[in-house]
């Protein structure tokens, strides 16, 4: 028996020494020190040695029970080392390398417009202020010489809020235009005056590829002594010369608008087609972008100031139109479509 014992002991620890994978381990523990394992089956022959043969024979199979499971002990904490030394090796990150790129968003392309027209008037001068979206009619249409009978309320497509007055009148609405921020800074501010109002206005209307029923414009208004008309068309012509760069063709022609006289719109080249005519300039090579002229005197007078004393001029600005015309862009509707593959060219 205690020959078997030895033969045992150095077969098993000769088999652990050819293991070099943890999973291995465990067959060579159920074949030595399992339940049906060698050395298992030797213990429970002892019963039949005599008593003194089988004390000793037991101590010496403890021994060689405790030696295998110290071996096996090592053995593993060995190979576990090892594995994590080649898998650290394998997993080795060369911190010289450049960093992986995330992707990041952006402004969108009509706020960046915003921005950089902001930042053109701001350098001319200009301040800039802000209204409510939700405006009183008073600021939107009567303050800006435009009565309750005037024609021109027909062509605003109002969205009328239902609300009611003390006087029992629906009087607020989504603003048509920032012009209703001219009448508020005109109320509020006193020459020398020169401001833009940039926003979102409403217009109850259908959709196509140049009008949305939600779009952005920018007002601007200056008032001071000795202003004329040539001030108006520098400070226009300035802006398209610096947004639209240096050799855009620029067009000016008559036109009404109730709160100023003279009134006159300023049109573009279309990029689309440049000047050939397409589909997003109507076939007449123009877009208008603006339109602009000398400050009403009743509108001035709205606002307390004296027209006798103080020229003015004003102008606005469909801010959508321009990327439009900048990129080549034929559809307005494209701005609002949440369309990524559209947003990241820009």
């Amino acid at each position: 028996m205690q020959e078997q014992l030895q033969e045992l002991e150095s077969k098993a620890l000769q088999d652990l020494q050819g293991i070099d994978r943890i999973n291995e381990l465990d067959s060579w523990r159920v074949k030595y020190l399992g339940k049906k394992g060698a050395l298992t089956t030797i213990l429970r022959s002892l019963a039949s040695l005599p008593l003194e043969e089988r004390k000793s024979t037991g101590s010496r199979a403890n021994q060689v029970k405790v030696l295998l499971e110290d071996k096996l002990r090592e053995a593993e904490q060995s190979l576990r080392e090892t594995q994590l030394a080649a898998d650290t090796r394998k997993e080795t990150v060369d911190i010289t390398l450049p960093g992986h790129a995330y992707p990041c968003g952006h402004l969108h392309p009509l706020t960046q417009t915003i921005n950089e027209m902001c930042d053109i008037f701001i350098s001319m001068g200009f301040d800039i202020a802000n209204g409510p979206d939700v405006e009183w009619d008073c600021y939107n249409f009567e303050a800006l010489n435009i009565p309750a009978e005037h024609p021109s309320r027909d062509t605003m497509s109002t969205s009328w809020i239902d609300y009611q007055d003390d006087s029992g009148d629906m009087t607020m609405l989504l603003r048509t235009h920032t012009t209703s921020v001219t009448a508020r800074t005109l109320e509020s501010m006193s020459p020398p005056i020169r401001i833009i109002e940039p926003g979102k206005v409403y217009r109850y209307e259908a959709s196509d590829a140049t009008h949305v029923p939600m779009f952005h414009q920018i007002d601007g208004i200056a008032v001071d002594r000795g202003i004329t008309m040539a001030d108006l068309k520098g400070t226009l012509y300035e802006f398209a010369r610096r947004f639209f760069g240096e050799d855009r063709k620029v067009r000016f022609r008559c036109d009404y608008f109730p709160f100023v006289e003279p009134g006159v719109e300023m049109a573009i080249e279309c990029l689309a087609c440049r000047g050939r005519g397409c589909r997003l300039c109507g076939n007449t090579g123009w877009i208008e972008v603006l339109g602009a002229g000398m400050t009403h005197p009743k509108v001035l007078e709205r606002g307390g100031i004296d027209p006798k004393i103080y020229g003015s001029f004003a102008f606005g600005i469909g801010i959508d139109r321009l990327p439009m015309l900048r990129y080549g862009i034929d559809d307005v509707r494209l701005f609002y479509s949440n369309d990524l593959r559209f947003l990241r060219q820009f």
